[in-house]
């Protein structure tokens, strides 16, 4: 049974021949991440695009496990345009939690930015509402050209130098990432009167200091009521 979504996160990966996708389901609800990973010349190919409607036969990806539960097996993908702004941000709000620790039901220690291995989350993706005014990009200080976000939750919880994945944001920042033009993105975004969040769990991953679990990253940034189009413009 084909069944359309909503594309909320367009995520990158150290291969860049591959991306990560998830949208949320039209009519349910549900968050959806295709898998296998797409292609970067299928994503460009097609125009995909966070609020990008796509249809596709989707099936629970055998032996999928927390906290990925989202991943589907799929077939005979299809673009069907694109959604409303009104429909992308109710697509967003199905997943809306008060805090990264509400959305992943774990009490984080400080600085902490991994769910380790031994808690059982039970989704990889949320979204969260932030002030626009608490919104900072900075580069990596330990990876020229990555950048990082720091931000406070809902819940009063401030996160500092989460990993931003965001597709279009990190492939703008390749070409604007000195520290005056990342403060320049900073200042417009805080223009904004809304910031919604996707925040995703990465695959299984161990730090060089022993930290084994899945590292919070920002799947997707959205402003509202407008977009930045030199980010959106970068696939």
């Amino acid at each position: 049974m084909r069944r359309p979504i909503i594309v909320t996160d367009l995520t990158r990966f150290q291969n860049p021949a591959i991306v990560c996708l998830a949208g949320v389901d039209r009519e349910s609800g549900q968050c959806i991440r295709p898998t296998p990973y797409l292609e970067t010349e299928t994503v460009r190919r097609l125009n995909i695009r966070p609020g990008a409607i796509l249809s596709a036969n989707f099936t629970a990806a055998p032996g999928r496990q927390a906290p990925h539960q989202e991943d589907c097996w799929y077939s005979r993908l299809r673009h069907e345009g694109f959604c409303t702004s009104a429909e992308f941000k109710k697509a967003l709000h199905s997943g809306l939690f008060n805090g990264i620790e509400a959305g992943f039901d774990i009490a984080l220690p400080e600085k902490q930015r991994f769910i380790p291995l031994e808690h059982v989350a039970q989704r990889s993706i949320i979204t969260i509402a932030t002030s626009p005014r608490v919104v900072e990009i900075t580069e990596d200080s330990y990876n020229p050209g990555k950048i990082k976000l720091s931000f406070t939750d809902q819940a009063g919880r401030r996160y500092r130098f989460v990993t931003i994945t965001d597709l279009g944001l990190c492939r703008y920042a390749i070409d604007h990432h000195d520290r005056d033009e990342l403060s320049a993105l900073t200042k417009w975004i805080r223009s904004q009167n809304e910031v919604l969040l996707r925040v995703g769990l990465s695959r299984r991953y161990q730090s060089s200091d022993g930290r084994d679990g899945y590292w919070l990253q920002i799947n997707g940034l959205y402003t509202f009521p407008d977009c930045h189009r030199g980010i959106r413009g970068h696939l």
